[in-house]
């Protein structure tokens, strides 16, 4: 009988190797459980992106949040483009301790065909606070949610984008989400994952829902 580390390492393993017929324990356990021993004690933060048309791309980098939370972890989020709009997972994150966010941007949706000079400073703003956050060692992850859109509709510029990453300390976790991501930025990250939209609730005429959406 699988003990729960066995059951946990199957589920880890490549669909391929699950599924092949054989058991994934006779090649792979031994050496799926050292590299979950190395990466629970390495201390390295990673450059993570989430980006694409489907939907989860903040839903990603909150979940990550909210496991880090569980293991004491400290993390920061830096919300771009967002202002005062009442997202409910801000309240939750209010409620929590190791955790703090702030907010840029203004309640009305960019026009990226006519961004405003006020947008620029806010995103400008929330991109220095990204910064200070990173380097002031307070936290072992930061998200920059949407910071992709504010690149490609230059409310900031991509050159600044890359410095942070570059500037980021070794044991730092950044993650940036939002459509659009940069191939420099998708080149320089360590993961990247791409939504893909299949389906979507809007395209029937679905607006978002409250507590589902936002």
């Amino acid at each position: 009988m699988q003990n729960k580390t066995d059951n946990l390492l199957y589920l880890q393993a490549p669909r391929c190797q699950r599924f092949s017929g054989c058991h994934p324990f006779d090649t792979l356990s031994a050496f799926l459980l050292n590299s979950h021993r190395v990466a629970k004690e390495s201390t390295k933060g990673l450059v993570e992106i989430f980006t694409g048309d489907g939907k989860g791309k903040t839903s990603a980098a909150l979940g990550i949040a909210l496991r880090a939370l569980g293991h004491g972890l400290r993390v920061h989020i830096v919300y771009f483009m967002k202002g005062e709009f009442p997202y409910g997972e801000q309240k939750t994150l209010s409620q929590l301790s190791n955790v703090t966010f702030a907010r840029f941007g203004f309640e009305t949706f960019v026009d990226p065909s006519n961004v405003k000079p006020e947008e620029k400073e806010e995103a400008r703003k929330a991109l220095e606070a990204a910064r200070e956050a990173m380097l002031s060692l307070e936290y072992d992850i930061v998200v920059l949610d949407e910071v992709n859109v504010a690149a490609a509709w230059n409310l900031i510029d991509i050159d600044e984008v890359i410095k942070l990453m570059g500037d980021k300390p070794e044991k730092v976790e950044l993650i940036l989400t939002g459509r659009y991501a940069h191939s420099r930025l998708i080149e320089l990250a360590d993961l990247v994952t791409e939504m893909v939209k299949v389906k979507h609730p809007f395209d029937k005429g679905i607006l978002s829902r409250q507590g589902i959406d936002y």
